[in-house]
């Protein structure tokens, strides 16, 4: 198909012979088509060299690729990102190419962005919920997002995502109570350093501990001073974080009811929690899912690629 400023078309060019065909002079027929003679001759070699079916258009792909990506590269790159959902610089890094080309193989072969899918199926989202204001703090501490994620425990032995869902009956009763973990985490905006906890409920209580915790952990890590702390509006962080807040100079800033993308941030790191730590692997007991978190968060702070941070990990702003 021609491009939209093209001054031909198939029936253009079939015009061209046609002229030619009555007599006409090449000199006319490029006046009258607003073309130049150039091209009134290249099309006119076309049709006597192939006919009619030279007058169509035909791909422009060269017809050899020295350098394209190996027919199993690329096979590789898609299989990572159906089987992990990982990111471009993640995949990039495993392959050994550059991540634009990671891109590009991914657009290639249809793969959607991983923000268009569901992160616990890896379906397409119909519809998503956006803000249009995108924001970056220019230096460490200057502002830290603080959100608790709830995960259902791991029977000893396993649960439904080590057996299928047709033999949890076998192994559990609806009626056994196992309960939740509470997956408190703190979140740098500037570098995305983070920390997290498992914590038995989200009672304020625990909710002041645990930011006490997470403040030391960020000065262990260069962090030494916070500024602003944004949470949601639940009332163990509206009352039980005063006290704390206060003592420590922190300023405490609240998202607006129903709109969590608001606090993106630490919530996007709930998400890389679920897919990457929580359920990436089948865990056989609740305590060796939670043994495996700070290895996990070690490796999220130290090496693992941010796509946010240029493809490099959060300890490299620090």
């Amino acid at each position: 198909m021609s491009h939209a400023n093209a001054r031909l078309t198939v029936h253009g060019r079939m015009l061209i012979v046609q002229r030619r065909e009555q007599g006409w002079k090449q000199a006319h027929i490029a006046a009258a088509m607003g073309v130049s003679r150039k091209t009134v001759r290249y099309w006119l070699h076309r049709f006597v060299t192939e006919g009619e079916a030279g007058l169509h258009d035909r791909s422009s792909r060269p017809h050899r690729c020295p350098t394209k990506t190996p027919a199993q590269v690329e096979a590789k790159v898609v299989a990572l990102r159906r089987a992990e959902r990982r990111g471009r610089d993640q995949i990039a890094a495993e392959v050994g190419l550059p991540p634009r080309t990671v891109s590009r193989i991914l657009i290639r072969h249809g793969m959607p962005h991983l923000a268009a899918l569901d992160p616990m199926t890896g379906e397409r989202l119909r519809a998503s919920k956006t803000t249009a204001i995108r924001y970056e703090r220019d230096r460490p501490g200057e502002l830290v997002h603080m959100d608790v994620k709830k995960l259902g425990r791991i029977p000893d032995g396993g649960g439904w995502r080590a057996h299928g869902r047709e033999n949890r009956e076998k192994t559990r009763s609806r009626n056994d109570k196992i309960g939740y973990d509470y997956v408190h985490s703190l979140v740098d905006d500037h570098s995305r350093l983070a920390y997290s906890e498992i914590l038995p409920d989200e009672k304020g209580t625990t909710c002041a501990a645990f930011l006490d915790r997470a403040i030391a952990y960020f000065a262990a890590h260069g962090i030494t001073r916070i500024e602003r702390l944004m949470t949601d509006n639940a009332w163990a962080y509206r009352w039980s974080l005063r006290q704390i807040c206060t003592a420590r100079g922190i300023r405490q800033k609240f998202i607006r009811p129903h709109c969590p993308w608001q606090n993106g941030k630490v919530e996007r790191l709930n998400r890389t929690l679920a897919t990457e730590w929580a359920y990436r692997q089948v865990f056989t007991s609740n305590a060796e899912r939670a043994a495996a978190l700070a290895p996990w968060l070690e490796y999220y702070n130290t090496r693992r690629r941010h796509q946010a941070l240029g493809g490099l990990p959060p300890i490299s702003r620090l």
